[in-house]
Formats: structure tokens, sequence, C-alpha cells
């Protein structure tokens, strides 16, 4: 250590010397800090601070001027990429000391007070390096070190601290599970965080949960409203614990970390279930997973509650109540597709009917309705499950995807043979549906005969009906997005989102936009002609047909969305 400076007073030693010495306190005022601090048994550097005598700023400033030693801002270093192995924590923790690289025999060191010839000995003794001293902000430091020094256990009972009054199923847990991995699954801390984060993603109203492993950091985040956001960073450590204990509950291979895995688990809330679906990824750091909350009740919502204008819930009802043929729908992924299908059935869902569906995986479980997962280890595929149920006299039929030739083929012959057959496709409108199946590979004389109607879909946040307000929109912008003149009469205002404590920056919920669009006889033709998606389209306009840009234009009069909403959905 440097030799101390001589101060007036040869009772005080260290800092308390250095900072009279300079003229920072006065002698009294030193002694009665040095007094304090021996009392409270903390540091004199910490007592200084509390005081108030001294800011961390300034004592750190006149430290490195008197000292001659470097100083830096902690707040400029990655906290994740320190070093954590050169001092053992209980040093780190009692000198008040934090490592920040080593280069030769040498060990630079931040700390608050390089004057303390005890921890610069025990650490030379322990490390077998010599301390190289750099001055740091004293709350600074204790932030990071206290940081570093709490347990991931210890982290995940402050984010998880609430009692839960329900069950996770576990049934089936996989039987390669070790006796330390079931250990290290009933690991309390992590089951608690886990069960806390399904409750909050389940009280935020969220759709998705993925937890995401990354080199320094694990991210948890929620998508609520179709938007993600992040909702905590737990500790790195427990990222290994908390996949294996959603494996365990979602009854998959704890042992295979390899290859992604999807399965499914349930949260009993009394007399409530919420079920879950779960998938794992695979990734540089670690197994990333995302778990998709299957909300039943949503399957039993009315055609209007979903955003269908009267006349697409007209064209809708009038296709799925014919005995035969096919009906689509189209959109990307987490569009509602799924939720629509669900709809539908359940509309149709009576005690005279029997419906059979094949999904992968089934997502809500619909009392009535006879669901059949797909399981392509075991062979069974969507073409495999479609030729059974033709056996076994079915009414309807859903198919949870049209993915290949086959799977069409057979959807088309079940559709043509008395069957109303009802299935998705990803693609970004009805018209363009018409031209995947050609591209396919199936006869246009198949498609013209058997689809009745697609409908192609997204889902747009919703204002908040507590804080929207009228818009000031430019005459210019609302003709670019696709008004016409006749429209901007005066007789609507469009809104825009505010934010409120009751929302998520304007918006609340979510609203879907159609294009409903029936295959009629025009259509069939230029189907059979092999022509294109714009042909189909200008057809479909003719016959009334709004595409997606409209129809979300029509929920922006209805003050259902804005405007901005409606663009970027539909920005095509």
């Amino acid at each position: 250590m440097d030799t101390l400076i001589e101060s007036p007073s040869s009772a005080l030693t260290g800092v308390a010397r250095v900072l009279v010495h300079g003229g920072k306190l006065k002698v009294q005022k030193a002694e009665e800090l040095a007094a304090s601090a021996k009392d409270k048994r903390i540091s004199f550097v910490a007592a200084v601070v509390e005081s108030g005598e001294m800011t961390s700023v300034a004592l750190a400033h006149s430290l490195s001027s008197a000292l001659s030693v470097p100083l830096l801002d902690l707040d400029a270093v990655d906290a994740q990429r320190l070093p954590r192995t050169f001092i053992d924590a209980k040093l780190i923790t009692q000198y008040k000391v934090l490592p920040l690289g080593k280069r030769g025999s040498r060990l630079f060191l931040a700390c608050a007070d390089p004057t303390d010839q005890e921890a610069s000995e025990r650490i030379k003794f322990a490390t077998q390096l010599s301390p190289e001293w750099v001055i740091v902000e004293y709350d600074k430091l204790i932030r990071q070190i206290d940081a570093q020094a709490t347990p991931a256990s210890q982290a995940l009972e402050s984010i998880a601290s609430a009692d839960f009054d329900f069950d996770v199923t576990e049934e089936d847990t996989a039987p390669a599970a070790t006796a330390d991995q079931v250990a290290e699954v009933e690991d309390a801390p992590v089951v608690r965080f886990l069960q806390k984060m399904l409750v909050d993603a389940i009280n935020l109203r969220a759709s998705d949960l993925h937890f995401e492993p990354y080199e320094f950091n694990y991210r948890v985040r929620f998508r609520v409203d179709g938007e993600l956001r992040e909702i905590t960073q737990p500790p790195i450590a427990i990222k290994d614990k908390l996949a294996s204990r959603i494996k365990v509950i979602s009854r998959l291979d704890i042992s295979e970390k390899r290859v992604p895995q999807d399965g499914r688990m349930k949260l009993r809330f009394g007399n409530k279930s919420v079920d879950f679906r779960v998938s794992t990824l695979p990734t540089l750091f670690g197994e990333k997973i995302v778990i998709r909350i299957l909300d039943s009740s949503s399957a039993k919502l009315g055609i209007e509650a979903l955003g269908y204008e009267p006349a697409e819930k007209e064209r809708l009802m009038h296709a799925i109540y014919r005995p035969y043929g096919m009906v689509l729908v189209t959109g990307p992924t987490g569009s509602g597709k799924t939720v629509s299908l669900y709809t539908c059935l359940n509309i149709l869902n009576q005690p005279g009917v029997n419906i059979s569906t094949v999904e992968d995986p089934a997502e809500i479980n619909l009392p009535g309705i006879n669901q059949v997962n797909v399981n392509d280890k075991a062979g069974m595929n969507f073409a495999v499950a479609l030729k059974s149920f033709l056996r076994q006299d079915p009414d309807i039929i859903m198919v949870g995807e049209i993915r290949d030739l086959e799977t069409a083929d057979i959807a088309i012959k079940a559709a043509q043979t008395g069957h109303m057959v009802m299935s998705t496709l990803h693609t970004n409108d009805a018209p363009s549906t018409l031209t995947r199946l050609l591209n396919m590979g199936v006869a246009p004389f198949n498609i013209a005969s058997s689809v009745l109607l697609i409908t192609a879909q997204r889902l747009v946040r919703r204002l908040c009906d507590g804080c929207k307000k009228p818009g000031d929109y430019p005459r210019e912008a609302l003709l670019k997005a696709g008004y016409q003149d006749a429209d901007l009469d005066g007789s609507w205002i469009p809104y825009k989102a505010v934010g409120c404590a009751n929302c998520n920056n304007g918006y609340k919920g979510r609203v879907g936009i159609y294009q409903a669009m029936p295959v009629t006889e025009e259509i069939q033709r230029i189907i059979l002609s092999q022509g294109s998606a714009v042909d189909i389209a200008a057809a479909a306009q003719r016959d009334g047909v709004r595409d997606l840009r409209q129809s979300g234009l029509q929920k922006v009069r209805l003050g259902a969305t804005s405007l901005e909403e409606v663009i970027a959905a539909t920005n095509e």
C-alpha cells in the first residue's frame, strides 16, 4: 500500500488521515466518524457516506487524487463479464472488494478504501497474486457486491414471494429422470418462481411466456395483446433447474437437451384449470422455452365477440351450416385461426352431430368433440388420421393444418363425399389461399368443387375505452390509408391510443379483422382457368368482399382500434 500522508492527528489512520490532511474533514468530525464506525462495525468510508459528510462521488475523487490511485465508474463496466473465481465470496463480502481482472501476477481490484492493509495481506495470501487497487464509488460497489452475493434461491424468493392455492399436475413424469434430477426440479424457489410467472401471465392476459437464456443473463418475456414485453431477469444460475422443472410437469424427457420437445401442462385453481402448451428449443446458451396459454373460454365466445361484422358473420354461418364442403381459415401464426375454428365447432357441436378433429397438438379441450393428436413418431400424421376418420362416420372434420398434397387430397375428397371439412393454411389473404392449393398440386376442379369459403384474418390491438381520444389525422393520410372521399363525410371520428393505468400503452385486448370470401361461380371459373390471385381478388371485390385493409379501416371507423394498428397489420 502507498505510504500515508501525515495527518494532524496521530489517532486517525487510513482514509480518515487522508481526508483530514486534504481539508475535507475536521479532525473532531473525523474522530467522531471513526468512533461511530467502530461501534457499528462498519468501515470508515461507509460511516462517512452514511453521515452525509461527503457523497460517494466526492469521496472517491478525493482519495484517487490524494493517493494517486486510478478511479473507475462501475456503471461503465458490464457486471456479467466480471471474473468471479479469483477471490472467495466471503473475502469479497468481508473486505468490500470486487475483482476486475488479472494480468500476470497482478490482480486488479475495485475498492472504496485502498488503505486497508489487512485486506491487501489477506487477498495476497489467498490468491498468491499482488493486489492492484482501483477506486470506485462506495454505493455502486456495495450494489455490485450485493448483486453477486445474493444466491439464486434468495433472489427467486424475493421475486416469487406470494402463496399459491393450486396444484400442478405431474402425472407420467419422464422415466429417464434420475434421483438427482428429481431433486433438482423440486427446488422450492424455482417451483414458486415458475408458478408466480404463470399466474402473473394469466392476470396480465398474456398469450405466451418466453424463458430465454443468453450468455450473461436470463430473460422472461410475456406476449400481451400481441406485443412482447420484458417482465424480469432472474439469476442465470436457475436456467437449467427452471427448464427441468417445466419439462417434468409437461411430461417431457428431462435428460434430452439436444432436440426440441413439445408438451402440455395444467394449473389448477380450485375448481378452475388452465392448460398450457410447452415448446423447448436448444439454443447456444441453454434451452429456450415458450409456454402458450390455452384459454378454453375463448372457444365459447360468439362470432360477434371475435370481431366479425354482420356481413362477414352471415357468409361464415351460411358456409359452416352447409352439409358438405370445405371452409378454410388462413393467416400467420398467432392470428387467431384456431380460436375461429373452435368457435365454429362449438356452434355446430350438437348431440346429433359427430365431430372429429386432428391437431398438432389439440389446444383446447371441447366436450362432445373427438379430438386426436398428431404423433409422427407413432406414424399418426394428418393424412393417417383423416383416412381413419372417414371410417368413423363423421359429419364434421377439422384438420389442424393442411401442410402437404396428401393431406389436402384426402380433405378435399372428404368434402366431396358428404362431410363438412374445416382447416387452416398459412397464407397472406383469402385469394392467395386458392393459388397455394394449386401450387401444392391439387387439381383445379377439386378446389372449385369443394371449397365453399375462405376466411383470412389478423389480430389488432383494441383501443382502451377508458383513455382513447380523437386523433387529428390529416385528410391525405386517411385517403392514403385506403378511405374514399365519400367515407370522410364527418360522420365518424378516428381515435388514437393514449395510455392509462388500466391498459397497455393505450390498448387493452385484441380484435380480429377478417376477409370472408365465398367461392362464387365467377371465382370457380377463374380457378378452373388457373387464374391468378389478383384475378380472384378482383372478382371478390366485385362481390362486395372487403380485403383485410378495408376490414381494418371499418374497425377504425367504429372506434375499436387505431389507424396505426391497422396499417401495421395489413402493410403488405
